[in-house]
């Protein structure tokens, strides 16, 4: 007998607040002119601050500049450098001009570069000179000669950037508003790379309407005002720091205030007290490297008040612990993915704790979410897990230049299928039990590792845990639990974790191989490379 509709793991989200309608220029001008005085950007590496009015000139400076540099719209800009005001004048700036910004991973490698910068079409690179141990201008000039269609490369800090904003700033400001008249909500704006786990990365391509209205709406659930300082030590390059971020602040007239290049534990929490921020944001490691700090009771994080966890599944002891010593009340789960601009779901801020810590929240306003079957694409009842799939707004345009694998991800309707498993409980909440190439097939039975990991981040002595398959002869595959140890705490074995889970766990839940580790694989964003996991346990255990 087919499920009645009401029952069907499909929810919509409403909303009293229309979309927005504008081009993130329109929507950042609205903004400088309600709150010009108040901060919009401070830079702790650099101690400079701009207020609305101050990045609105150096925006446009920025953007005259480049428009005298013939920039025109639809032309793809490139931009490779770690966090910092220069980075956020380039978002706002090419938007201004309706040039699509490239954002590039700043870990890539010139063999990852070339391939970016050929793929998308990049007319002009803006790059840090060099960051840690990348030297981006050696590698620059090592893969130019085969970028044909790379003209301009402009280093951060050189004198050729100083000369683009000389010139911008003495430039008419009527050129800029006459480009943007020609631009228009759905027009691209912006290709993310995202980090492919097998093969070449695919370019996300999304539009003002896709970004604004994410950052806007993440916000709005945030309860965001133009009150709010924001604490973004989430990468630029990606949605997390870009879209929930910056384009989330300036909707608001909130502040986005850089505690480092790159995540530093100590330099966010010194960040939070030294600004007041009333926002956090970070991966469930970053939190835990916050938390773990030495000087944790030294910083006072008393304004603190909400934030993001995201990224990858937030364990539930850690989720205590932001609440209880950061402060962080209404600390929000947000679930999505680069083609959803990013976020679809996101727990409220009212949200009783438990269900921050066991589900991604329920669908946001003016977006679908269903669980379908795998193997039919039918709708699932509620309870019962399936593939995620989403649609509305947030869905992007498609992977640049790369229509066949467009079609993949995005079916006719307009859904975008994430590759996510997930259940919806009866009042629309989702939990997101693992990946579909995650998900662990042992002798028949359906494990789910994000589970197990719970259930062994209650170990004591567990700082945090990753479970995978790997492969056995006689169960097709076998669990094995990565566990990176607490300070001070003995390596757990095999068989001591079998003690532990003893009576408490299914017996074929129970990881037979246990590896200890001080890190795990990560791609940049903090995403855990349970393929690159698989790999070495494969050479690691002799399979």
């Amino acid at each position: 007998m087919p499920t009645p509709p009401a029952q069907r793991s499909h929810a919509s989200g409403t909303a009293d607040v229309p979309l927005l309608g504008d081009t993130i220029g329109e929507n950042l001008d609205r903004a400088v002119r309600a709150f010009p005085d108040r901060d919009a950007l401070v830079d702790r590496p650099t101690a400079r601050r701009w207020t609305y009015a101050q990045l609105a000139a150096d925006v446009d400076a920025l953007a005259l500049g480049l428009l005298d540099l013939g920039i025109a719209k639809g032309d793809r800009v490139g931009i490779w450098a770690p966090n910092c005001a220069e980075w956020t004048l380039t978002q706002y700036a090419t938007a201004k001009l309706g040039a699509i910004l490239v954002t590039v991973n700043p870990a890539y490698r010139s063999h990852e570069l070339e391939y970016v910068l050929n793929q998308a079409g990049i007319r002009l690179l803006v790059a840090a000179e060099r960051f840690k141990t990348s030297d981006y201008a050696g590698m620059i000039e090592e893969v130019r000669p085969r970028c044909a269609e790379l003209q301009r490369v402009l280093l951060l800090g050189s004198p050729a950037w100083d000369d683009v904003l000389a010139v911008g700033r003495a430039a008419d400001p009527a050129r800029l508003a006459a480009r943007q008249r020609e631009l228009a909500p759905d027009d691209p704006i912006n290709i993310q790379y995202t980090s492919g786990t097998t093969g070449f990365p695919k370019g996300a391509t999304l539009s003002h309407r896709n970004i604004l209205n994410n950052g806007y709406f993440v916000g709005e659930l945030l309860d965001y005002t133009e009150q709010d300082r924001i604490c973004v030590p989430v990468p630029f390059y990606h949605c997390f720091g870009m879209v929930m971020g910056n384009l989330a602040a300036t909707s608001h007239g909130a502040c986005v205030v850089i505690p480092a290049p790159s995540f530093e534990p100590g330099a966010t929490l010194a960040a939070v007290a030294a600004e007041r921020c009333t926002s956090l944001y970070g991966v469930p490691t970053m939190f835990i490297a916050e938390l773990a700090d030495p000087d944790f009771a030294r910083h006072d994080l008393g304004s603190l008040r909400t934030g993001i966890m995201a990224g990858s599944p937030c364990p539930a002891e850690v989720m205590k612990e932001v609440i209880e010593r950061m402060g962080m009340s209404e600390v929000s789960i947000c679930y999505g993915m680069t083609e959803t601009s990013p976020v679809s779901t996101q727990t409220r801020t009212d949200d009783p704790v438990e269900r921050r810590v066991s589900t991604v929240g329920r669908v946001g306003p003016h977006l679908e979410v269903k669980v379908v079957d795998p193997a039919t694409g039918r709708t699932v009842p509620r309870g019962e897990p399936g593939e995620l799939c989403t649609r509305g707004y947030s869905v992007m345009l498609g992977y640049w230049a790369e229509p066949e694998r467009t079609a993949e991800a995005v079916d006719a309707a307009g859904w975008m299928h994430t590759g996510d498993l997930a259940v919806m409980d009866e009042e629309g909440y989702l939990a997101i039990t693992g990946r579909i190439k995650d998900m662990v097939i042992r002798g028949g039975e359906n494990l789910y590792p994000r589970e197990i990991e719970e259930f062994l981040h209650t170990h004591p002595d567990v700082l945090d845990v990753q479970v995978i398959g790997v492969p056995d002869a006689k169960y097709g595959e076998e669990l094995m639990a990565w566990i990176r140890m607490r300070d001070g705490a003995e390596p757990l074995t095999a068989e001591a974790v079998a003690a532990y889970c003893a009576g408490r766990l299914a017996h074929f839940k129970v990881p037979r191989y246990v590896h200890v580790v001080e890190e795990f694989p990560m791609t940049v964003t903090g995403k855990i490379r349970k393929v690159e996991m698989r790999e070495l346990a494969v050479r690691i255990l002799g399979l």
